[in-house]
């Protein structure tokens, strides 16, 4: 608990009669909290006054939601992201190829926002493939040359220099990388001490092979959706991410509470799919009609292009991983034109609603440390801004995100994927609000970026 200045301070903003829970420091109580320039002064159980008071009696005071994996960063998307919690959003997997524009086009934004420089799109912009978001040509089927390593390479480097949070990658969009090209991406990511963000190939094999290069090289590894790319043999993945923890391996993993993904049909992850049979191919649901997919419409799609659903998990591999002491939790948000994921606008009050008061497989306290802290700490070791966010003490950013245990719970589906939660009652972004009485607030843009 920080000390007041004098007893006549006057805050910007007080934070009043909140259950105050601060993953860091352990501190689950009845607080006041001030706020003086974007940043929170005081947590205290003694009267403060503010100039603006937010009255939070029954409610739970958190710092803000920290979302490491979610694409599409639009004016739109964050506003999906604020009704959810969300104060600072991260485009780590995909990541960009131009570190310099993407940060340039977010000149006003809503919520906090960074970026990586990403291996899919630096190696589609070495091999001139167009393909977007997704290759589709020698980006996605061609091995590099050794000379278009060492420019990936390079590009990668000089990504890191422009401030660009970590390095993305996703070796099922790019099944081609060779393991030499894919040891150097670890090489940069070693060199450079940038966390590694990857999207591994599918099952215990690809965790496998990414797990051997950070042995080898000593990069900093994430797992992406650790759900999603194990899927039925995600109790087995997250025990050998456990061993390579044990074994001195600095590798972190997330996942997120739905037991369907999205990507684009025309991507190189679903070329298996080119030759599955119609139960398989029934998994994939082409969600601007809700049909199933057969041999005949997934080639019809294919060619059209678009985002579709994977049914390819189930509610005991999503609870096993979201209930695991190794996970983080993170959206992998997905938007594109109107047609989305649920999970764009609902993965941390689902987090809430249904693994903490309903399930009971996570206490409030867990769940908080994955949503905050524990990615703010992932971060924090190279991107110093990370150090004061995540926490609810003296001197951390006022990024806070205020909500009702007893109601919070995510509302989106596959066929209305906007949908916003209820009991996400308030969310700050540097002091200001910027969801008030579970209420966009408009005209405002507190969100700043994020750079290593």
């Amino acid at each position: 608990m920080a000390p007041l200045a004098s007893a006549q301070t006057t805050f910007d903003v007080v934070v009043a009669n909140g259950r105050v829970l601060d993953p860091e420091s352990g501190l689950d109580a009845v607080r006041n909290v001030g706020i003086s320039n974007g940043r929170i002064a005081a947590v205290t159980p003694d009267r403060i006054t503010g100039r603006t008071t937010i009255e939070a009696k029954g409610l739970v005071v958190s710092p803000g939601f920290i979302d490491l994996h979610a694409h599409q960063q639009t004016p739109e998307t964050y506003r999906f992201q604020a009704r959810d919690g969300v104060t600072t959003s991260f485009e780590l997997e995909l990541g960009t190829s131009e570190v310099d524009a993407w940060y340039a086009s977010r000149t006003r934004s809503l919520i906090n926002h960074g970026v990586s420089i990403g291996h899919i799109r630096v190696r589609a912009a070495v091999m001139r493939d167009p393909g977007e978001p997704f290759p589709t040509g020698d980006a996605a089927h061609r091995a590099a040359t050794p000379d278009e390593i060492r420019e990936i390479s390079r590009r990668l480097v000089d990504g890191l220099t422009r401030g660009a949070v970590a390095i993305g990658a996703g070796f099922a969009y790019t099944p081609a990388a060779t393991d030499d090209e894919v040891r150097e991406l670890f090489r940069v990511a070693a060199r450079e001490r940038a966390t590694l963000h990857v999207h591994t190939r599918r099952g215990a094999a690809g965790v496998d092979e990414v797990l051997r290069f950070a042995a080898e090289t000593k990069a900093p590894l994430h797992i992406v959706h650790i759900n999603s790319t194990g899927a039925a043999a995600t109790p087995e993945v997250l025990q050998k991410i456990t061993a390579a923890r044990a074994a001195g391996t600095d590798v972190t993993t997330e996942a997120y509470p739905y037991t369907a993904g999205m990507t684009e049909i025309q991507s190189a992850n679903l070329d298996e799919y080119e030759k599955a049979n119609a139960d398989r191919l029934a998994q994939l649901e082409w969600p601007r009609t809700g049909e199933r997919l057969t041999p005949e419409t997934f080639q019809k799609y294919r060619k059209l292009g678009g985002p579709v659903v994977l049914h390819t998990n189930t509610e005991e591999m999503v609870a096993a991983a979201v209930s695991s002491p190794l996970t983080m939790i993170a959206s992998d948000s997905y938007w594109e034109n109107g047609t989305g994921h649920p999970r764009t606008s609902g993965t941390f009050s689902k987090v809430l609603g249904r693994y903490v008061r309903e399930t009971r497989a996570l206490t409030l306290m867990d769940a908080i440390r994955k949503m905050t802290l524990m990615p703010a700490e992932r971060l924090g070791r190279r991107v110093a801004a990370m150090r004061s966010k995540g926490r609810l003490r003296a001197g951390a950013d006022a990024d806070i995100t205020i909500f009702d245990p007893a109601r919070v719970i995510d509302r989106s589906t596959y066929r209305e994927p906007a949908l916003p939660p209820v009991g996400i009652v308030h969310v700050l972004v540097n002091g200001v609000a910027v969801v008030a009485n579970e209420t966009l607030v408009e005209g405002v843009a507190p969100g700043r970026s994020i750079k290593a």
